[in-house]
């Protein structure tokens, strides 16, 4: 079973447990969670042990791997194996390992993905995130109605430009499906709708 079918079990699991009432308590959940690698608990973000000059070179290195449509971290494992320099993020290798890199999730990246030049970090189709009910609902920081944040897994991408030579994006859409298998079309998903999604903690 891949980690998401592990989780969307125990989630079942959750709510039969919540429907026989015999809910478990927050803790209980974590410590099932924890026990199947999938625990929800906060990680440091291992981008902060880099220097600004390092990080700057990580994050310039996934923008141009992004772009050419490649995996960022199947770079630079195939460098490692063949003995190749993987230039100005070798020290990757040189210093933090095979291990640092596989503790960095693309929650850890966004962190540092600032919208100043373009989204650095694309969706794609299977990614998980998370979307606030904001999309469907009015919500308020302080009201009746607040927000929540609900997993779902994104199945399908559209992006439309006004120029296709230069590759400006205008618009882009997708469909996510929620857990219980709801599916719902994000409109503006890099545009007006940025602040309603964020990359699920994995």
């Amino acid at each position: 079973m891949t980690p998401d079918e592990i989780e969307a079990a125990l989630q079942a699991a959750f709510n039969q447990c919540d429907q026989a009432d015999a809910t478990l308590s927050s803790q209980q959940k974590e410590i099932l969670l924890k026990a199947f690698g999938l625990s929800k608990e906060p990680q440091p973000n291992p981008l902060n042990a880099l220097t600004l000059d390092e990080r700057r070179s990580l994050l310039e290195f996934i923008r141009n791997q992004e772009q050419q449509k490649l995996s960022w971290k199947m770079t630079l494992l195939n460098d490692w194996l063949q003995g190749q320099s993987s230039g100005p993020v070798q020290f990757i290798r040189d210093r933090l390992g095979i291990q640092w890199l596989e503790q960095v999730r693309l929650s850890h990246l966004a962190e540092y993905d600032y919208l100043s030049e373009g989204e650095m970090l694309l969706l794609k189709v299977g990614d998980r995130i998370e979307v606030t009910n904001g999309l469907w609902e009015w919500v308020q920081e302080s009201g009746p109605c607040s927000r929540e944040w609900f997993p779902c897994t994104v199945i399908a991408l559209h992006e439309a430009s006004n120029d296709e030579a230069d590759g400006l994006r205008c618009h882009a859409s997708c469909i996510v499906r929620f857990d219980s298998g709801v599916e719902y079309e994000i409109q503006g998903i890099y545009e007006w709708n940025r602040p309603n999604w964020r990359w699920l903690e994995s």
